[in-house]
């Protein structure tokens, strides 16, 4: 059966959503909220992705500007001879640049009437999974652009570029530009028991002692298909319960630091950095949103319109391996 009305329940939502609404004119479908109503968007975008929670997002005066990140964790404490220690702070910072961002989740009649049938059936429920699919696009595409954006496009080509790499320029890319490219390895390795590196945990551990300066918060990012080959092999010498337990926990930590693994990054690529490290900021009150129910393709559509970019706190304090320069050895199990 396909539901060509609109649900109650989808009624009373919208209502709710654009309550207190200020639209750019009077035949405009386009609103903006107050800004104590954006403040709790972005904390609602924030806590929709465990991920996106753990780094730093800001609102910037600025379509362009440098990011700032004050102090390192060098030792600031002393004594001298002749009056007080003194060390003075370092700042380091890094360019990045907004683009017009636009995000549109549409569900249809019926999908909304499924939704409105489930569960406790009434307006609170209905609320509640519409608010988290429409945070979690939001929050999820922050995440895909953050670590697949390439460049930006006008206009983007979502069939072609399906992790977002045109959308915008992400940690990866703007790393690539730092410092003449010095934090990222390009040219091709070798993983192996006879490449240049025999497993995760050298390559990980060259990456910080060359590559980064002391930082006791470091992570390991690892991409998906070089944990599951990680984990092919721990598994495969497991041969008791204890074993596959320890085999379990094993990815949890590479070259003795806490290593996870992201949410769209490409699965051969390795970073090193901390979660923090990785930005993304918003223009001040250049939040837009459209919210309205097209009955020609009997859908409820939602989106979400402002100047979003990425920056990298320290460049010094990101380093990685592209997902190209990685290449494995036949028949070796030994990441």
């Amino acid at each position: 059966m396909y539901i060509t009305a609109i649900p109650d329940a989808a009624k009373t939502f919208h209502a709710n959503f654009t309550r207190g609404a200020n639209y750019s004119s009077s035949n405009s479908d386009t609103f903006y909220i107050s800004p104590t109503s954006e403040n709790l968007l972005r904390v609602a975008i924030s806590d929709s992705s465990w991920f996106l929670n753990k780094l730093t997002l800001a609102d910037v005066s600025q379509e362009n500007g440098d990011t700032i990140s004050l102090g390192n964790n060098t030792l600031h404490t002393g004594r001298i001879i002749d009056g007080r220690f003194h060390k003075r702070a370092n700042m380091e910072s890094t360019p990045y640049a907004l683009e017009e961002t636009d995000t549109c989740a549409a569900i249809s009649y019926e999908q909304m009437s499924l939704i409105a049938n489930s569960g406790s059936g009434d307006d609170e429920h209905f609320t509640q999974v519409m608010s988290d699919l429409f945070s979690k696009t939001v929050s999820l595409d922050m995440i895909r652009v953050g670590f697949n954006g390439e460049f930006c496009a006008y206009p983007t080509q979502p069939e072609i570029y399906k992790r977002g790499q045109d959308v915008n320029r992400g940690w990866h890319t703007i790393a690539k530009e730092f410092n003449k490219g010095s934090q990222v390895i390009t040219d091709k390795i070798v993983l192996g028991k006879d490449g240049d590196f025999p497993n995760l945990d050298a390559i990980a551990n060259y990456l910080i002692t060359k590559k980064i300066p002391e930082e006791f918060r470091l992570v390991v990012l690892v991409g998906s298909e070089l944990a599951a080959l990680y984990r092919e092999k721990l598994f495969s010498a497991s041969n008791k319960a204890a074993d596959i337990q320890a085999s379990q926990m094993a990815l949890s930590t590479v070259a003795g630091r806490f290593a996870l693994i992201p949410p769209f990054m490409p699965g051969r690529r390795l970073v090193v950095t901390t979660l923090d490290n990785l930005h993304i900021y918003t223009l001040k009150n250049s939040r837009r949103f459209r919210a309205e129910f097209v009955d020609e393709r009997k859908a409820y559509e939602h989106s979400y319109l402002r100047y979003e970019g990425y920056g990298l706190g320290d460049g010094n304090l990101y380093a990685a391996v592209d997902e190209n320069a990685i290449h494995i050895e036949d028949g070796v199990f030994s990441l």
